[in-house]
């Protein structure tokens, strides 16, 4: 067995290589930690505490409220809302019901929520007061029934929800919900329900928990099927990673949206578990995060590197006290490992990279947190996950060292694409999940992701990952964030082009950027074109949007410029 998974050998002694998972809807996890723990604290909102028994009584009364609506097992109900105390209840209360989560992102324009409600078949949705003029607009496209309106005021504490109406007013922001049959107020679903103590039996391998759609990144997004198996055993194989984990005394620092199912996996779905306290920030910002772990003492913070990027260059960084941090876990984008080491300084906890995607619920891959950790790869696959990497076309296992395309094979791997039968088909062949991610595996069975297999440039024949040329931008000490892209050239095909933003205060050239690079990379991996920025287009939890980037740069060569 050693031979053909040799990560095993470099498991810490306290992580099995395979464990027997829960089969039970996934909001065991919350009704079992607060039968366990009524007391402790659940949930930290900007000043307010719900303890594990409020949360459980509300989402009692929520999963009434849509019995009373007419919801059923198997339906589909969107939550578009940011990290807030009612997007945790709502959650939870559906899944009591047996029926489908579907997260949406509140930073959707028009036209991508109308798809999604449309192609979800979403029959309620619970959104914001300051959402509700966006859903409205879009309500005759899709099968939407029912609109139920919460507000961030409603689990504010005093004097905090007192004062919020006045500042929208100051802002010049003015709500009018045109509440009825069809617009309900969420405080008045919860008021009127009677709590009963439910939690629908389902199929955990079979039936679907979540539809949560792909980013759209690098095309139409789909609606990935995650059963409630896939999702308790996702949440089970991290806390086994996590084994130091200290049940009822961890606080999670929820800076990533939990509508984005790495957000929803390691902090929604752990910090319940773990009967742990989910601090909930709904907007991510520098200061408000260094405050934030300075007063509350998070121990566990999942992030993108961005995250960590924002807070290792704050310049009051080292002023605040964050030595709680014990545990953090990257994801979504490749970790600098200058920001890796950074980050582990300014707070003495441990940064380990990861790897997951949509289709796996979505973790795969870690590093060991205590234990033997190869900077600059994503770790080994966890408990029970197996990965290879193979020829992309005939399926063929690559030798150790060899660049082919990461598939992996788990409870966690999806069970397929809503309404989508042919890219099913085409992403999982005999059990294993296509990632459309290159990688190499070394003899020690730790995995490094090259780039996806999209994103590769072909220049002159010669096949270049990006990743390759931003680790080498990401050294500089005058950049702070970089991506590459392939671009069309005549001669070449595609030539390679750099877009950098520049650390505040730092002064770059092209010229002495191309030298530094020359000493780094072959020739035909040098960007042959430069574009200083001051900000680069990304998605809510920090991965750069390449497909942007390439869509203005075409949309500037068709003019001309």
């Amino acid at each position: 067995m050693d031979s053909v998974k040799p990560w095993l050998r470099h498991y810490p002694v306290e992580v099995a290589s395979t464990y027997e998972y829960p089969k039970h809807n996934v909001a065991r996890l919350l009704i079992d930690s607060a039968h366990t723990y009524p007391e402790k604290p659940a949930l930290h909102f900007m000043g307010k505490t719900l303890s594990y028994k409020e949360v459980l009584d509300a989402a009692y009364r929520f999963a009434g409220g849509l019995r009373e609506l007419g919801i059923n097992r198997g339906d589909r109900v969107a939550i578009m809302l940011p990290n807030c105390p009612t997007a945790v209840i709502a959650y939870f209360g559906t899944l009591m019901l047996g029926a489908v989560v579907v997260q949406t992102n509140p930073l959707y324009k028009e036209r991508e929520l109308a798809y999604q409600l449309a192609d979800s078949g979403s029959t309620v949705i619970i959104t914001l007061d300051l959402l509700y003029g966006r859903v409205a607009n879009v309500q005759d496209k899709t099968n939407l029934k029912h609109v139920i309106v919460t507000s961030i005021k409603d689990y504010l504490p005093f004097p905090k929800n007192i004062l919020y109406p006045l500042k929208l007013r100051k802002d010049g922001i003015k709500i009018t919900i045109p509440y009825s049959e069809t617009v309900r107020s969420y405080k008045e679903l919860l008021q009127k329900s009677v709590p009963v103590s439910l939690c629908a039996d389902v199929e955990p391998e079979q039936d679907i928990a979540l539809l949560q759609y792909t980013g759209g990144t690098t095309g139409i997004s789909k609606g990935v099927m995650l059963t409630h198996y896939n999702l308790v055993a996702n949440a089970y194989q991290c806390k086994y990673w996590f084994y130091q984990t200290r049940t009822g005394e961890e606080r999670f620092l929820g800076a990533l949206p939990c509508f984005h199912v790495f957000g929803l996996t390691v902090l929604l779905n752990q910090s319940m578990l773990t009967a742990g306290m989910l601090i909930l920030i709904p907007k991510f910002e520098v200061d408000e995060i260094l405050a934030t772990i300075a007063r509350l003492k998070p121990t566990v913070f999942p992030g993108a590197p961005t995250m960590y990027i924002g807070l290792i260059h704050h310049p009051r960084a080292e002023a605040y006290e964050l030595s709680s941090i014990n545990v953090c876990i990257s994801g979504s984008a490749p970790l600098p490992l200058e920001v890796q080491e950074r980050f582990e300084l300014l707070t003495g906890g441990r940064l380990i990279e990861g790897y997951g995607l949509t289709e796996a619920s979505p973790v795969t891959h870690a590093n060991p947190i205590w234990g033997y950790r190869k900077i600059g790869t994503i770790g080994t696959p966890l408990p029970d996950t197996e990965a290879r990497v193979v020829d992309p076309d005939s399926g063929e296992e690559m030798p150790l060292g060899q660049i082919g395309e990461l598939t992996i094979r788990g409870p966690q791997v999806m069970k397929g694409y809503w309404n989508r039968p042919e890219d099913t088909a085409s992403t999982l062949r005999e059990g294993w999940l296509y990632t459309g991610d290159m990688a190499t595996m070394d003899e020690d069975g730790y995995f490094t992701i090259v780039d996806r297999k999209k994103d590769m440039i072909i220049a002159g024949g010669y096949n270049i990952y990006p990743r390759e040329i931003e680790e080498v931008l990401f050294e500089h000490p005058a950049i702070q964030e970089a991506v590459a892209v392939g671009v069309p050239d005549s001669y070449r095909g595609e030539t390679v082009k750099a877009f950098i933003v520049l650390k505040p205060g730092a002064d770059l050239v092209e010229r002495d950027l191309e030298e530094w690079c020359r000493k780094r990379l072959a020739a035909y991996k040098i960007p042959r074109q430069v574009e200083f920025r001051d900000s680069l287009p990304k998605t809510i939890v920090g991965k750069v949007l390449r497909r942007q980037l390439l869509e203005e740069e075409a949309e500037r060569n068709d003019k001309g410029t």
